[in-house]
């Protein structure tokens, strides 16, 4: 059917009996269009590409958001928007972009506001830019608080309904499907509900095929939200509804939760919940929720599976630290570290875990410190690859000691890669690559506001040959960093992969002055894992070096079982 008013009011009709469609459904009557292996459908609609980069901090490239939106892709989202074409280059360079290597399954939608006051939208250049995106999929946001209307942009209640229909009757006269965000909508309902369900009703009228609810300012609870979407979907009963959140008032996810219980089928979040402000709904907590506690389909559960990496690929793109803690992916969503907590998932995962995390990805951790017990200790030796007995004296030699250098300023909970060469030098089974004889380190202060030089020199034995290295760097350490690889590469190649990607410092102490104890984490990585190591001392740069060495050392521990497990292989 051709579009226009006829054909709009026929696919009106046809969603207004969606119960009866939802039964023929399940019949395989029909299509599954409404539902997923006879679980109701919530399309998924991530804006990370837009919403997202207006997180402060976030900055990605051309290039960088093609990456993203391949990857999300992949998660099976069936809308991703990629911005907003007429408002900046980069957006506009995208679309291009992505016409020319298009995504497998996902609609790619453009981004626009409703045509400017008093215009033509056939005229608005804004309008053409988004057409000249290419995309089948539009997203138009128009006003739905009055004073948006009169204060923000300065024009009638009128004129803004007209701005909404004209708008998009025009995408819509272009071919275009066009989802319609109702912006400031729960505020806007507040002051004015029967304006801003008006607009709405201007939007439908218009040929909108979805839509959405837009906390904008994220200040509506979880009950309000009901609430309202209740409300709407009474004055009404259009389907097609969606929700957007923003985490303002921490409740972003609640907030799509319970609008989706309220009876809209179309969820708008970010990757991790990056966006403006607080940030938007995040998605790889949304969607577990929904899929796994809820009952409804999102995306296949292969792809959910994806979810933890994907989390972690976006952080990495955009460079921003991932969130350790976040629900589902975050590295200690499911870490454990009481010793009572270990033991008791040991047996049975269920008594700490609401779900397996292999479900979304994610992994089970057990983290070693000072409030360790023999469990602990088992269950990280296994992940090791180590098999320990409760009853070897070793195994509470190892415990003790963790809970000795844990007193003294260590923390083996963020630098597993140490405590495992420690287990490792405890049972006999650790592998010296290499023995460090001495180091020294000349530091020359040039100028206060140009970077500092320093030269270290070290001497270190490696098959029973002694080699003196020295190499500058940018700072004590990234020099005794550079001396120790110059020793060493030409013995172990592998170590030109390896990266030093982050320091930290912190002063354990500090009440002792400049005696302080000094505790130093060092981050490398391969390419392909991480790890971290730890060196604590009262000396600032003897503690770097410790550190540094044994992260060059497990480096070369990984790099070593990787050839032995190809070896078995084969």
């Amino acid at each position: 059917m051709a579009d226009g008013e006829n054909s709009h009011i026929f696919y009106w009709e046809l969603d207004d009996l969606h119960k009866i469609y939802y039964c023929f459904a399940k019949l395989s009557l029909i299509p599954h269009l409404m539902t997923i292996n006879d679980s109701p459908r919530i399309w998924i609609y991530d804006t990370t590409l837009r919403d997202g980069t207006q997180r402060e901090g976030f900055s990605v490239s051309i290039e960088d958001k093609l990456r993203i939106a391949h990857r999300v892709d992949q998660l099976g989202i069936p809308f991703i928007e990629g911005g907003w074409p007429g408002a900046n280059p980069k957006d506009a360079e995208f679309f291009l972009h992505i016409q020319a290597k298009p995504l497998k399954q996902a609609e790619v939608t453009a981004f626009c506001f409703t045509r400017r006051p008093n215009k033509i939208a056939a005229k608005d250049l804004m309008l053409q830019a988004l057409l000249a995106a290419g995309t089948r999929w539009v997203t138009i946001v128009g006003k739905s608080w009055d004073l948006h209307v009169t204060q923000g942009i300065n024009t009638t209640l009128t004129e803004n309904l007209a701005m909404i229909q004209d708008t998009i009757e025009y995408l819509r006269s272009q071919g275009r499907s066009v989802i319609y965000d109702a912006e400031h909508w729960f505020d806007g309902y507040k002051h004015n509900p029967e304006y801003a369900l008006h607009t709405l009703e201007t939007a439908i009228a218009a040929g909108a095929e979805w839509l959405v609810l837009c906390d904008t300012n994220g200040g509506t609870l979880p009950h309000q939200v009901a609430q309202v979407v209740e409300s709407v979907n009474r004055h009404l009963s259009f389907p097609k509804l969606g929700i957007h959140t923003h985490n303002d008032s921490d409740t972003a996810v609640a907030n799509a939760i319970a609008a989706v219980m309220a009876g809209v089928s179309m969820v708008q979040g970010t990757i991790n919940g990056y966006g403006e402000r607080c940030g938007n709904a995040n998605l790889c907590s949304l969607i577990p929720n929904l899929q796994l506690k809820m009952g409804y389909q999102c995306i296949e559960d292969s792809q959910l599976s994806q979810l933890t990496t994907i989390s972690r690929f976006v952080s990495e793109v955009a460079n921003l630290a991932p969130d350790e803690h976040a629900p589902f992916v975050g590295r200690s969503a499911f870490a454990h570290k009481g010793g009572i907590h270990v033991s008791a998932v040991e047996r049975n995962p269920l008594t700490y875990e609401h779900l397996q995390p292999e479900k979304v990805g994610n992994s089970r951790r057990i983290v070693i410190s000072e409030q360790s017990g023999i469990s602990n200790i088992l269950a990280k030796a296994r992940c090791f690859g180590i098999e320990l007995d409760k009853h070897n004296p070793i195994t509470g030699e190892i415990l003790q000691r963790l809970k000795v250098l844990e007193s003294e300023g260590y923390q083996f909970e963020a630098a597993e890669a140490s405590f495992e060469l420690l287990m490792r030098s405890a049972l006999g089974k650790r592998k010296h690559f290499f023995e460090i004889k001495g180091f020294q380190v000349h530091h020359d202060l040039i100028d206060a506001k140009e970077n500092c030089n320093a030269l270290a020199t070290v001497k270190i034995t490696v098959n029973s040959k002694d080699i003196l290295e020295a190499a500058e760097g940018n700072g004590p350490v990234a020099a005794l960093d550079a001396a120790l690889r110059k020793a060493l590469v030409n013995f172990y190649p592998q170590i030109a992969l390896f990266e030093l990607t982050d320091y930290k410092v912190r002063i354990i102490d500090g009440h002792t002055g400049t005696s302080a104890k000094t505790r130093v984490l060092v981050e490398s990585r391969n390419g392909q894992q991480r790890w971290t190591t730890v060196g604590v001392s009262t000396n600032i740069l003897e503690a770097s070096y410790h550190a540094v060495v044994e992260g060059l050392e497990y480096g070369l521990l990984l790099h070593s079982q990787a050839e032995a497990a190809l070896i078995a292989s084969t």
